[in-house]
């Protein structure tokens, strides 16, 4: 059972900041972001699409467009960074993420637009998601990866990840990492307020 109040998904959103101190605002897709969802995708090299999805798409097929616009279904998120760029919120990045209760892992993919790679993005976006899996109760948090896509391990190896082979196929690496913050110290403020109510709601909590 989801801990977010997903009839007011706008509290959740939260204020990064780039390698060079710019702000991002990183939400939940909205369904008014659907054109800009599919043009963010479109815009991005074939590479990186590559990378993203382990295939060649030169855009989302209907149907994981319909997945990522449909925050909370079966405890799966879309997340978008996004900035002003001539007057206009833009997506530069995107996050998608699971938690998978049986395990207590949140597993996520993320990308980053070619044009703001190097920016720092990609490290701030994966620190808020390591908030996101701690509010959640998530033990761990892990995702996927090309073998060849260095960039990726880099940013994984960087902020404290472990690798370890991937269970079904040889092309990926698996890199893991615990979560070891309470809910009273998780850093950013949206999810540490959605920490501490999820603790105060459980029944094992003390009164």
């Amino acid at each position: 059972m989801s801990i977010l109040r997903l009839e007011d998904l706008k509290q959740y959103s939260d204020v990064l900041r780039s390698r060079q101190g710019e702000p991002l605002n990183v939400r939940f897709v909205e369904p008014g972001d659907t054109e800009e969802l599919q043009h963010y995708f479109r815009s991005l090299s074939t590479r990186s699409r590559y990378n993203r999805f382990f295939g060649a798409l030169s855009e989302l097929p209907k149907g994981l467009l319909s997945e990522f616009l449909d925050i909370g279904a079966r405890e799966r998120f879309t997340v978008v960074a996004t900035k002003m760029v001539d007057g206009f919120e833009t997506i530069v990045a995107e996050a998608r993420y699971a938690f998978h209760v049986e395990t207590s892992t949140l597993e996520f993919g993320l990308s980053v637009d070619d044009r703001w790679q190097g920016h720092g993005i990609a490290t701030a976006l994966l620190k808020n998601l390591e908030c996101r899996a701690a509010a959640l109760g998530a033990e761990h948090i892990f995702g996927d990866t090309l073998r060849s896509n260095q960039t990726m391990i880099s940013l994984a190896r960087k902020s404290g990840f472990a690798f370890v082979n991937h269970p079904d196929d040889w092309k990926l690496v698996r890199f893991d990492k615990e979560i070891h913050v309470a809910p009273k110290d998780i850093p950013c403020a949206s999810w540490r307020l959605a920490a501490l109510s999820r603790q105060a709601d459980s029944p094992s909590a003390s009164a």
